[in-house]
């Protein structure tokens, strides 16, 4: 079957690290573009961050200087390091395949992020 699977979120403390994590199976992982989005209450879905099969990033202009996001094609897996946490960036963080190619999109199930004293 083919599935993303997202972990590592939590509650942190403002000012604090997390690193998320998505699994890939069942597609030519090395071959999508990789990304995440994240979606607070109340709001719309946005990109946060993708990184192309050729490793070539883009963040949004809110997370620039703070979030990493990064893959490991041996692994089927990528990740979203995320430091100096900022209230706003409370939100659940989606995973999402992309292949221009073949006009493919998947999704993950989504992962929470509370940034809270």
């Amino acid at each position: 079957q083919v599935q993303l699977v997202e972990s590592g979120g939590g509650l942190v403390q403002p000012g604090g690290s997390l690193r998320l994590s998505c699994a890939a199976s069942g597609f030519a992982f090395s071959n999508y573009e990789m990304k995440w989005d994240r979606q607070a209450p109340g709001k719309g879905r946005e990109l946060v961050a993708g990184i192309t099969s050729t490793d070539s990033t883009n963040y949004a202009d809110s997370v620039k200087g703070r979030f990493t996001i990064s893959r490991d094609n041996a692994k089927n897996t990528v990740y979203l390091q995320m430091n100096s946490l900022k209230s706003e960036d409370t939100a659940v963080y989606y995973c999402k395949a992309v292949s221009i190619v073949i006009g493919d999109t998947i999704w993950g199930q989504g992962t929470q992020v509370t940034v809270s004293s």
